[in-house]
């Protein structure tokens, strides 16, 4: 047999193995409420290839390729449990297991390691919470995908209605279903989507979810509807103070999440950073920009193990709706100008956020963007001068241990490939990505590149606001390290 023989002869193991892991996961998910994770990437309705592409990203961060051979064990000692409710990290498992030295057996090892979630110690499933879309843009059908994918179980959150503007005519809610259905940069829609025209619904992987027509949000009547005690997210950006998401508190709707920086006393919320900090009847909250939630996780992460004095953020943003496609009057100064032939010089808010964020750090931090000809993902470049002097090595050993162990390993993610570019990173979870070859320290001066799809993985972050302030963001076992 050839070297090439033994190598498609273990691919075709793996294969197999992936394989019968799908059924093991799904069940879990259905029936427990139970999420198997590979380094905080979900496996939950994943092809046999997506799994096998998890797995070898370890590779890409922690040095060594991670095979299914080694995570297969934790998670069939995952199904002899009484699990409840909860997010089960196998990479985690077994990694920890093999810096185990006490000789315990798979199964032993992986009962003790997510004891929290077995037996008395295991959380009870808890009905389904509404949530209400007010407006159906690029980040309203995005958090409407992941709503539909995280229903899951029937658990958690539960997508009922949609708000948008006008009176349905012309089709407009068969046309809205094929924007859900296709999108040109995040690809088609995973599963099936049907309308139902009579009732004006929209009904996508069995989720009926009910397509509101209305100008004024003081018109909806949500109880007509059978919500109740729901939160509603905002993605109009139309309001964005407390007097004017206010008026989305009526019978039905019980918390507002803004999915835009808030003005005045607005908390702005980055998960992962200053969610814990929510007061449990604080009913109006924003999950801030995208820039912010991409920053605001490596800042703190910097500052709590360096130090940071001062810093500076340039972010080379990709080209969004509030764009002219050809030049054309906009009342900004400069966003009139053609979104996709220019680099547009424009201002963020993002650096004066930070300080909502994390209200500790002390450092001035700056800001500027230019908006750039591509339709999706981001880069911030941060610039920070530290407390204290470090190594490249240093950091990135550092931030590489972040991405995989830390409480912000959700958030921050992190690639070493020599060659990547900014389509490679459409479609992260992550709030933001740690490019390390680009990644510069010299004494105390380092500055990061951080990538983020501007899209899609600040409406995953939302999606955690969201799920947080509902009770669905259930524990992640094992515990991830604490907090420098």
């Amino acid at each position: 047999m050839t070297v090439n023989d033994d190598a498609f002869t273990n691919w075709k193991l793996r294969e197999e193995i992936a394989e019968s892991m799908i059924p093991i996961i799904g069940k879990l998910h259905r029936e427990r409420d139970v999420t198997v994770l590979l380094h905080s990437r979900s496996l939950v309705n994943k092809s046999v290839v997506s799994i096998l592409k998890t797995h070898r990203f370890a590779r890409q961060i922690a040095g060594a390729e991670l095979s299914v051979t080694e995570t297969m064990p934790f998670l069939q000692a995952l199904t002899a449990l009484d699990l409840g409710p909860s997010q089960i990290d196998i990479g985690m498992l077994a990694a920890t297991y093999k810096a185990d030295g006490r000789g315990l057996s798979v199964a032993e090892f992986t009962a003790e390691a997510v004891a929290g979630a077995t037996g008395a110690n295991k959380i009870e499933r808890r009905a389904s919470r509404d949530v209400v879309l007010y407006g159906f843009g690029r980040i309203g059908r995005l958090l409407a995908r992941l709503l539909i994918e995280k229903a899951g179980s029937g658990n958690g959150l539960r997508l009922r209605a949609i708000v948008v503007r006008g009176n349905g005519a012309g089709q407009d809610l068969v046309k809205r279903a094929s924007l859900l259905r296709r999108d040109s940069i995040h690809g088609q829609f995973q599963g099936t989507i049907t309308v139902d025209e009579a009732n004006s619904r929209i009904v996508a992987n069995g989720n009926e979810i009910q397509v509101i027509y209305a100008d004024d949000p003081t018109t909806v009547d949500y109880t007509a509807y059978g919500i109740k005690d729901a939160v509603l997210i905002d993605n109009t950006g139309k309001w964005r103070d407390r007097e004017g998401l206010s008026q989305h508190l009526r019978p039905g709707i019980d918390k507002v999440v803004l999915t835009a920086p808030g003005k005045g006393d607005v908390p702005n919320i980055v998960h992962g950073v200053n969610h814990d900090m929510l007061k449990p009847d604080e009913r109006i909250i924003s999950c801030a920009s995208c820039t912010t939630n991409a920053i605001v996780p490596p800042l703190k992460a910097m500052a709590d193990e360096y130090g940071v004095l001062r810093g500076h953020v340039e972010t080379v943003h990709s080209f969004t709706n509030d764009q002219n496609l050809l030049d054309n009057y906009h009342k900004s100064e400069r966003r009139g100008r053609s979104a996709p032939l220019n680099m547009v010089i424009t201002e963020t808010g993002a650096a004066s956020a930070v300080a909502k964020a994390l209200p500790d750090l002390k450092a001035k931090i700056t800001g500027s963007s230019i908006r750039v000809p591509v339709p999706d993902v981001s880069i911030a470049i941060l610039n920070l001068q530290l407390a204290r002097e470090t190594d490249r090595e240093e950091v990135l050993d550092y931030l590489r241990d972040v991405s995989l162990t830390s409480p912000l390993k959700r958030q921050i993610d992190f690639i070493s490939a020599p060659d990547a570019v900014s389509s490679d990173f459409i479609g992260s979870r992550h709030a933001s990505i740690v490019d390390a070859g680009a990644t510069k320290v010299e004494g105390d001066n380092a500055i990061l590149y951080l990538w983020y799809d501007n899209e899609f993985g600040y409406s995953c972050q939302v999606i955690r606001v969201v799920q947080y302030v509902s009770g669905a963001e259930y524990p992640t076992f094992p515990s991830p390290a604490p907090a420098v």
